[in-house]
């Protein structure tokens, strides 16, 4: 579908030329964490702020290469606002679209999320297509080596939060 790549296309050039949320959030109260992908030179620093359970804001900062620039501000754009079981349950769909954490046994494989995969919402996990403007890297699975630099925030999003909140 010529048509659809466009836009895809499009949609990452974007993110990539525009970022969203891009800058730092002061430690405390926001966590960080750092991440670095050395076959392609992508570095990324994640700055989330969580209060009562909910993502209130989330930055960026680093440089690398198209796909995980874009990636990254689309990443935050997702994440807003969100609770952080919501977040996690994003990131493992996310992963999932990029066949990534669909080992039998992992969040968001039926046998254990239920006997047809579907949520509560009824969309079925991993399909991707809850996922909205983040399926546009979806083509990125076409070329593996390029799929670290697509999870690169993602992964690192969820080292921030699973990062202990210094107090203030």
């Amino acid at each position: 579908m010529p048509g659809l790549e466009d836009l895809y296309r499009e949609i990452i050039l974007d993110h990539y030329r525009t970022p969203r949320n891009r800058g730092e959030l002061p430690t405390p109260p926001a966590r960080l964490a750092v991440g670095h992908n050395p076959l392609c030179g992508d570095e990324v620093t994640v700055y989330v702020d969580v209060e009562d359970g909910t993502v209130r804001d989330v930055k960026v900062a680093g440089q690398g290469c198209s796909i995980s620039q874009s990636s990254a501000s689309m990443m935050t754009q997702a994440v807003i606002g969100k609770r952080v079981g919501e977040v996690q349950s994003v990131v493992r769909r996310f992963k999932a679209m990029l066949s990534i954490d669909e080992r039998p046994g992992s969040p968001g494989d039926p046998a254990t999320d239920g006997a047809d995969g579907a949520d509560d919402t009824g969309s079925v996990k991993g399909d991707g297509s809850e996922l909205g403007e983040l399926e546009a890297l979806r083509g990125v699975v076409k070329f593996p080596v390029r799929i670290k630099c697509a999870t690169l925030a993602w992964n690192t999003l969820v080292e921030a939060l699973d990062a202990p909140r210094d107090p203030a």
